[in-house]
């Protein structure tokens, strides 16, 4: 079963799924690693590696012993491609498709798109969309494109239909890494909707409850990241889990 594959078999079987975001930036490896089998023994259904930055240099051995350490699929997420390696099970081929900036639409792509076939690492195309959150964030700040205003759900509507109608396979709405206002609700309720494709949704979730309002709303897969790198909420992955995987908290 390709990771694609298991995703849609998550979704199928739990509602929606849970994936926890990694960036080797942040932590010590020893550290990164034992959060990654914290996270995974916890239920989280899937990890991304990745980060706006990449301020490590051996992001290829640190993916390599996250791998070695989990039970569920590791995804690069990345930021540039420079983020590429061999040992994950699939990475997220982005294009930010809410801005105009040609490097981040197909340029890193281009540099990206051989290695990731040398390395034989399996590509999920998702369409990426910056949506405004309250203040600049680092991935609107290195890719220089403008985020989608958060009160503009009919471009959201537009672009997340242009990324299906182009053959992409997810969309992700990304509010960004601590961001002070999440996705809002309404405009992931106007895309489930209007488009056909599975909606990601990260950045600025920091309460379980939050987490499940998004799944309501028709988020497919909710990313957290930023308010599990304290140590005292590593507790909380399995809290953002049961509240995520919506047919456990259906009526019975």
């Amino acid at each position: 079963m390709t990771t694609s594959e298991r995703l849609k078999s998550i979704r199928a079987a739990r509602g929606a799924g849970y994936l926890v975001l990694i960036d080797p930036d942040k932590w010590p490896e020893e550290q990164l690693i034992e959060f990654a089998a914290h996270a995974s023994a916890s239920g989280a259904d899937a990890l991304l590696i990745g980060g706006s930055l990449l301020l490590c240099s051996s992001f290829d051995h640190l993916v390599r012993q996250i791998r070695k350490h989990v039970a569920c699929p590791v995804i690069i997420f990345p930021g540039s491609s420079l983020q590429v390696s061999r040992h994950a099970d699939a990475i997220f081929f982005l294009s930010l498709i809410s801005g105009r900036n040609p490097t981040y639409l197909i340029g890193e792509q281009v540099k990206a798109a051989p290695l990731v076939k040398a390395f034989g690492v399996e590509s999920i195309s998702v369409g990426y969309m910056l949506i405004e959150s309250g203040r600049v964030t680092s991935a609107e700040f290195m890719s220089n494109t403008r985020a989608i205003p958060r009160d503009k759900v009919d471009i959201a509507k537009a672009t997340a239909l242009a990324a299906q109608y182009l053959g992409m396979q997810m969309v992700y709405l990304e509010a960004g890494s601590g961001a002070p206002q999440s996705v809002p609700d309404e405009m992931i309720a106007g895309l489930n909707h209007y488009i056909s494709l599975p909606i990601i949704v990260g950045g600025g979730i920091s309460t379980p409850e939050e987490a499940q309002r998004k799944v309501m709303a028709g988020a497919s897969f909710v990313v957290t990241g930023n308010v599990l790198e304290k140590e005292r909420n590593h507790n909380l992955i399995a809290e953002f889990a049961q509240a995520i995987h919506q047919k456990s908290f259906e009526p019975r």
